[in-house]
């Protein structure tokens, strides 16, 4: 009764679509205009992916952090590390750069060697002042020497900020305005000021100016995804459109076929616009997602048409048909799809729900539109002649199956083995994969960004900012000499781990200020003793440029501190190491019941969200299954049935898990994505085989051999098609300059190569393997609904 009810049902649906054709189309075109306007609303991000949710407690401590200090990632970073810059000449324009970038707006600050202060005692009003160390052009290099020699051998408390004294690298530091940072305005700024600025003065000098800092580098990547969302889908639409012109060899049924995702492309990012969703990494995957997925919908639909259309040549039964036999197994191996991609809105993440959501209402809108506009546009058009049917007897392919048919029949032994071994390998591949939380892992190699960030990593020790802060529980707590010397030690420690740069804190501030107080001799740059504190102190408090640099390292009531330290792209093992002792020492250090310590920063909550989703992720992958396990069991109501059908989609899964051990992939947010996104697809084929090989029992009374290879013969042909159009699409993101998009089109590609395998010959061998338990009735019921209906035909 169900099963009539679909059937009659899609019939309906067949008769509603051909009989407003004109009405579907408008209503089409409608829409597509109302979510073109949508596009006003997309927003490309400005900010790190945030992979931890709100209320997650390493995210609260780094939103109490910057509540306390205001925004950590506001500095960019500017060097040169060429001995001709210490010539008159160059050394002014280096400085008059730094002038004319502390003259912006979006510039709260600019530290560079222009403006640089030195902190000296005045006796007569007993205070520390901040003298200028450069107060007009210097016109000799003999004067310039001089400064060198008092920069690189006085002052190291600029030592690590401004310069490295073994290479002589010098750095300008810029601070943006924090309100800013976050926003359309930084990139603004950087691509139209800050930049021109930069290529002008190295044109002026032919210096190489090495940039970084966490907002420009989160400006140029933003700009790299942003150039190509364009390149992928335009490489998208070429490869599919030339794979499926390979096949069918009609310019007709490629246009329609392109069509179709053009507009499905249009309608994924009204999507985005309309739901005020960010166009992050991951988002700007789903507009060449839609093509790829997109297109098997329409071999499947047009390849029906030209059968029938071969079979009596009767156009209006041929559309007709295409609804009602081919609607249902498109929309359930369309819903798989979109399980897969909805499986990622449990994970509490808001980069991977905004994902998920969009990629699975897409999923469904291509699905819809292919349904409406290719028997539409179909009816419009001449029946097609001989030679666009021609595809429809090639023997290459019927070779493939016969091959296939072959394999399964005779080497079925051989398939057993050939799974084991591969299943045992993927295994031991799996125990070898490790985990990625680095920010910068996946950024384009190829980009002098990028080099620079590696240039910053080897001179200054990073770019990724570490921030730990210590509350003493108690007003002014910080400035007592006790708790200064607990934060010295702390920072003595992480100066000797590799990786982490040169603290910076209050410490230094006050080493500076006993540097001062003995008339700037460099030897003097340490803690006071107790007796030297007192008279130091009472230097500081009269001091209000001291208390301004103070502000930078304390919270207004002095009971705070934050030391903030650069991270290397260390890898997320050593990261872990290097963490481990900084809070071993801290424990040490910092008695919990007087102290507070929380390690912080945008590079650690990287890493723990990392994590975080790796966790989510497999819960997710874990609840796909599941939801799809549901729908094959409401589909065939056997639990057999459901297990076979599990193992040909777990397994390419295993098998991908392991060539990631292997080839040294990390897990990441990238890569963990594959297993969902493969298994909703690849479950695809085995939907299809499976529903046509139950039909062929009852046609062949329930004869297990005959209606494997009936079956497999059936769609052989349509999974071979669909697979490759999946495998080269998923390819097309081999060409990212992103390491995470290259991993995920490159595994995808392969795991869909494998789930193609297995369905076509491990899925059979089963079948074929365990015929005795599953070859009756009781196990096999009338399914609750056809996804393939007869090909009686209806007269």
């Amino acid at each position: 009764m169900v099963a009539w009810i679909s059937k009659g049902f899609w019939e309906r649906v067949a008769r509603v679509i051909l009989r407003n054709r004109i009405l579907i189309l408008l209503i089409i075109t409608g829409l597509t205009v109302f979510l073109a306007v949508q596009w006003k609303n997309m927003r490309f991000t400005y900010t790190e992916a945030n992979l931890l949710p709100d209320h997650h407690p390493v995210n609260i401590q780094y939103n109490k952090f910057l509540e306390t200090f205001g925004e950590e990632g506001n500095l960019i970073v500017l060097a040169v590390k060429d001995p001709s810059l210490f010539t008159p000449e160059h050394f002014n324009l280096w400085n008059r750069l730094s002038k004319q970038l502390n003259a912006f707006p979006e510039v709260d600050l600019v530290v560079s060697t222009e403006n640089l202060r030195e902190l000296v005692k005045n006796d007569e009003k007993q205070q520390f002042e901040l003298n200028p160390l450069i107060t007009h052009p210097l016109e000799s290099e003999e004067a310039i020497d001089t400064l060198k020699q008092h920069l690189f051998h006085e002052l190291p408390f600029y030592e690590g900020l401004l310069f490295n004294k073994e290479t002589q690298t010098i750095r300008t530091a810029v601070y943006l305005d924090k309100e800013i940072v976050n926003t359309p305005v930084r990139k603004d700024f950087i691509f139209n000021d800050f930049v021109p600025l930069i290529e002008k003065f190295e044109k002026n000098t032919g210096l190489k100016v090495h940039v970084s800092g966490m907002p420009y580098v989160r400006t140029l990547n933003s700009q790299n995804i942003i150039d190509e969302i364009g390149g992928f889908i335009l490489a998208a639409l070429g490869v599919t459109s030339l794979i499926f012109f390979f096949f069918f060899r009609s310019f007709r049924a490629t246009f329609i076929s392109m069509i179709v995702v053009i507009i499905g492309v249009m309608w994924a990012f009204g999507t985005l616009g309309l739901l005020h969703y960010e166009i992050t990494v991951l988002t700007a995957l789903i507009p060449p997602l839609i093509i790829v997925i997109g297109i098997p919908n329409c071999i499947f639909l047009i390849n029906k048409y030209q059968q029938e259309i071969q079979k009596h040549g009767n156009q209006a039964k041929s559309l007709q048909r295409v609804v009602s036999k081919v609607g249902n197994a498109t929309l359930m191996t369309n819903a798989t799809t979109a399980i897969g991609f909805a499986s990622f809105i449990v994970t509490e993440s808001t980069l991977l729900k905004e994902f998920g959501i969009v990629a699975s209402i897409n999923i469904m809108t291509i699905f819809i539109l292919s349904l409406l506009i290719i028997p539409v546009i179909y009816s419009f058009m001449p029946v097609p002649k001989n030679r666009h049917l021609k595809h429809l007897n090639k023997k290459w392919i019927g070779g493939f199956v016969k091959w296939n048919v072959h394999i399964v029949k005779h080497r079925r032994i051989a398939i057993s083995i050939t799974s084991i071994v591969l299943l045992i390998l993927g295994i031991i591949g799996i125990y070898q994969i490790k985990i990625s939380g680095s920010l910068i892992e996946d950024m384009p190699k190829n980009t002098d960004f990028f080099r620079d960030i590696r240039f910053f990593e080897k001179e200054f020790d990073g770019i990724m900012p570490l921030e730990i802060t210590i509350d003493t529980k108690r007003k002014n707590g910080v400035m007592k000499l006790s708790t200064l010397r607990r934060m010295d030690e702390l920072e003595n420690l992480i100066t000797d781990i590799p990786g982490l740069s040169k603290p910076i804190s209050v410490v230094n501030l006050v080493k500076y200020s006993k540097q001062a107080y003995y008339n700037g001799n460099p030897n003097y740059y340490q803690l006071p003793t107790n007796q030297e504190n007192h008279f130091i102190l009472s230097y500081a408090r009269k001091s209000s440029d001291n208390a301004d640099l103070l502000h930078s390292f304390v919270d207004s009531t002095g009971q705070i501190a934050r030391i903030t330290t650069f991270m290397q792209d260390m890898g997320t093992d050593n990261m872990e190491d290097a963490l481990e002792q900084v809070q071993t020492t801290i424990k040490k250090l910092f008695p919990e019941d007087r102290y507070e310590v929380t390690l912080t920063g945008k590079a650690l909550v990287f890493m723990k969200g990392t994590k975080y989703l790796v966790n989510n992720l497999i819960a997710s992958l874990a609840l796909a299954v599941f939801l799809i396990s549901l729908f094959m069991a409401y589909m065939f109501r056997s639990f057999r049935m459901i297990l076979i059908s599990l193992v040909p989609n777990i397994f390419p899964l295993l098998i991908t898990a392991g060539v990631m051990g292997y080839l040294g992939i990390p897990i990441k947010p990238s890569t963990i994505l594959v297993f969902s996104i493969a298994f909703g697809i690849s479950v695809d084929d085995t939907i299809h085989f499976l529903a046509k090989y139950r039909q062929e029992l009852v046609s062949n009374g329930w004869k297990i051999r005959k209606s494997v290879y009936a079956a497999l013969r059936e769609t052989g042909v349509s999974m071979f098609y669909t697979s490759i159009v999946l495998l080269f699409g998923f390819s097309v993101f081999t060409t990212s300059s992103f390491g995470g998009t290259v991993a995920l089109g490159g595994l995808v590609s392969i795991t869909l190569l494998f789930a193609m395998m297995s369905n076509l010959i491990l899925l059979p061998s089963l079948l074929l393997s365990l015929e005795k338990s599953i070859a009756n009735r009781k196990i096999l019921k009338e399914p609750n609904f056809d996804v393939l209906t007869g090909d009686d035909d209806d007269s």
